[in-house]
Order: structure tokens, then C-alpha cells, then sequence
């Protein structure tokens, strides 16, 4: 008899594991390429930061099969927004988004919400900066403003109506500073037009810019931030990241940090959008993704799930009455 038991012991062990292994290889994972859309041109912050997982990931063999980026800049990001709302339960299609997610759906009124979307990770918050030609007679806020008082100064900078924009609409409401707005297609466009001098300033984001900067062609004079950025690895002979003041402490209130994020279309299953959670959790323990959050001065806030949703939520209303307040919302 105990014999007889210890025989069915073993069967149902053994019937448990098997249970156990199967499940574990029925786990999802991509049965074909995986489209990256970016919702912006090339050259810029999201475009980096895309063309960076693709290539971790390669490298170090995360996943079975590629990732493909495909850039998709029409209608400020809403080509990708709406192609990507329309391929309901696509698992192998992933949107990486900037604040555009809310701007443009805000500012042109299409028929657009972050909800019609399955988030599944922030990777970071990016910063913007306040950036000059190393060759003009500004080195610091007070200098651009009182300039701008005088004379209207070009601002250049990503799309209209856009986080560039709001940015340079708040300067203007909070110091009376004038500023020309010159939009371009990325803000990789961005930099090459301040660095070619076609524009007197830029919002760029740090990774934008920092080429140009380490190259001695563009100044930095403050950041939109509370606190200045935590990297002290000198990007210069003579500056880090660390070492740009706030605007704030130059007597320019204004903050604004945007989204870098991953979504999906509707309709995916909770078992893939936790597979693409793993995989960017996987990306971000990289070297190379280390590398990149001190080149771009990233704020390396992450949040998935519920707490994602939440954060979502709470930057649309905030988006909508900063664009309220700049005019910026379809009529």
C-alpha cells in the first residue's frame, strides 16, 4: 500500500511538472518582427531613443525576433496615433510616444486619446533646456530675455503647437520676452538650425543637442526643471549636466518634462503587454541604456501598470489647460 502511494506520489509529480512545462512553453512571445513606430522625424529624442532599444536588443539577444523602426511623422505623431488605434489586438506593433500624445489629439482635434491605446511602460521623463549658438552674445536667461524684449528672437523648435511650443509661449507669458516661432519636422532639424544660425534659440532636449554641444557650437543657459540634472561626467572641458542652472533660478518660471513611453493597440492580452514590460525592463538594465540616460540627461522616472494610467491621466488634464492658456486647443 505505501508503496502503491509513493508510485502515485510520483505520477503526480511528475503529471505537475509536465503542467508546470507546459504552460512555461505556451508563454507568449513574437512569432514575427516587431514594428517600432515613432511618431516624429528622424534625428530626434524619440527617434534616438528608439533606434537605441533596437539595437540593445539585437546585441544582446533578448528576443527571438527584430525590431523594426519605422518613423511616422505626419500630422504631428498622428499617423502613427491613429494607425496604431486601428490595429486592435496586434502584439507585434509598439508606439513609442512623446508628449504628442497629448498635444496633438488637443491642438488638431482628431479623433484621438491616450485611452484608445494599451500603455504598457515609461521608460524616462526627458528634460528641455534652453540652448543658444556658442557664438552669440548671450550667456545667460537674462541676456536672451532682455534681447527679446528689443527684438522679436527666432525660436525654433518641434511642430506647432507643440511641447516646443507651449514651452515658448509660457517664456513669453511669464516674462513678456517675444519670440518668432519657427517649427520644424524633429528636433534633430532643430539643433542644425540653431547651430546653422536660421534660428536665435531652442527648447531642445538634452539628447537633441548634446552632439552640437559637446562639438563646441551650442551653449546651454538653464533647464525647465525643479533641480538641476544629477550627472556630474563632464560633457565638455568645462561643463556636465549637472553644472545648468534651473530657469527658475534665473528668474524664468517655467518647468516642463515630457514623456518617453511604450504603447500598444487596444485589445492586447494582459499576457503580452507583460511580456513587452519584461523585455523593456531588460533593456533598461543594459549598459548601453545607462549610457544613454547620461548622454540624454534623462529623468529616469519609470511607472507601468496602474500607476502609469494614473500619471497619464493626470498630464492630459495638465496639457489641456496649458494649451488652453496658449490658445493652442482646436476650435
Amino acid at each position: 500500500m505505501l508503496a502503491m502511494r509513493g508510485s502515485r506520489a510520483r505520477l503526480c509529480a511528475m503529471v505537475l511538472a509536465s503542467l508546470c512545462w507546459a504552460a512555461t512553453a505556451a508563454a507568449w512571445e513574437p512569432s514575427k518582427p516587431i514594428q517600432l513606430y515613432v511618431p516624429a522625424g528622424t534625428g530626434g529624442g524619440a527617434d534616438q531613443m528608439a533606434r537605441v532599444i533596437q539595437g540593445i536588443v539585437a546585441k544582446h539577444e533578448l528576443i527571438k525576433q527584430p525590431i523594426v523602426v519605422q518613423n511616422k511623422p505626419g500630422g504631428a505623431g498622428a499617423e502613427a496615433f491613429l494607425e496604431v488605434k486601428e490595429k486592435k489586438g496586434d502584439a507585434h506593433l509598439l508606439l513609442i510616444t512623446l508628449s504628442s500624445l497629448f498635444t496633438t489629439p488637443l491642438a488638431t482635434g482628431i479623433p484621438f486619446r491616450w485611452t484608445d491605446l494599451t500603455p504598457v511602460t515609461m521608460l524616462a521623463l526627458d528634460e528641455f533646456v534652453l540652448w543658444v549658438n556658442a557664438e552669440s552674445p548671450w550667456t545667460s536667461v537674462a541676456d536672451v530675455l532682455a534681447a527679446a524684449k528689443t527684438q522679436k528672437l527666432k525660436m525654433g523648435g518641434t511642430g506647432s503647437r507643440q511641447e516646443d511650443h507651449i514651452i515658448t509661449v509660457a517664456i513669453t507669458k511669464a516674462t513678456g520676452a517675444q519670440f518668432a516661432y519657427v517649427p520644424y519636422k524633429g528636433g534633430g532639424e532643430v539643433a542644425v538650425q540653431l547651430v546653422g544660425g536660421h534660428v536665435d534659440t531652442t527648447v531642445n532636449n538634452p539628447i537633441e543637442a548634446v552632439s552640437h554641444w559637446k562639438a563646441g557650437k551650442l551653449r546651454p543657459l538653464c533647464v525647465f526643471d525643479s533641480k538641476p540634472m544629477p550627472y556630474t561626467e563632464k560633457i565638455t572641458s568645462m561643463m556636465s549636466w549637472a553644472d545648468i542652472p534651473t530657469c527658475k533660478s534665473q528668474g524664468l518660471d517655467v518647468e516642463y518634462l515630457m514623456l518617453r513611453g511604450i504603447f500598444m493597440p487596444p485589445g492586447v492580452t494582459a499576457e503580452q503587454v507583460r511580456f513587452y514590460v519584461d523585455l523593456f525592463a531588460k533593456v533598461r538594465a543594459t549598459p548601453e541604456w545607462k549610457d544613454l540616460m547620461v548622454q540624454g540627461a534623462f529623468n529616469q522616472t519609470t511607472l507601468e501598470g496602474e500607476a502609469f494610467k494614473a500619471w497619464l491621466a493626470r498630464e492630459e488634464e495638465r496639457h489641456r489647460a496649458l494649451m488652453a492658456e496658449a490658445g493652442f486647443l482646436a476650435k
